[in-house]
């Protein structure tokens, strides 16, 4: 039975076989649920996670509630994430947009970290 679940799984199958982050360049991921976006920064050549950011972060909670709509929200995250990233002196990574179509929210979260330092 295909849904937009499983439509989404399919296609991220596929996105993952082409592209994978290191300690240099990571793998910059997003998830979003019906509330709330989350990005991480990966390195999967040692399975950890360098940086995280979410609409949930203590960071960027005062924007947040300031901020209107959940496409504004997930700018914040973007930048948030790319700051910290940068204190990693990390410059470059991979984005990977998990299946989604890369409009709204998730590409609000890639503009808000390129606009932060990060580039693809």
């Amino acid at each position: 039975m295909i849904n937009k679940k499983n439509s989404r799984v399919r296609s991220k199958i596929k996105i993952r076989k082409k592209i994978s982050g290191n300690a240099v360049k990571p793998r910059l991921t997003v998830y979003r649920s019906l509330t709330n976006v989350y990005a991480q920064l990966i390195d999967d050549l040692s399975g950890k996670t360098l940086a995280s950011a979410s609409t949930l972060s203590k960071e960027i909670q005062e924007e947040i509630k300031t901020a209107k709509g959940k496409v504004a929200k997930s700018k914040l995250v973007g930048s948030l994430v790319a700051k910290k990233a940068v204190e990693l002196k990390i410059t470059d990574a991979v984005f990977d947009r998990n299946g989604y179509r890369y409009h709204g929210r998730i590409q609000a979260i890639a503009d808000g970290a390129r606009e932060g330092g990060l580039k693809f």
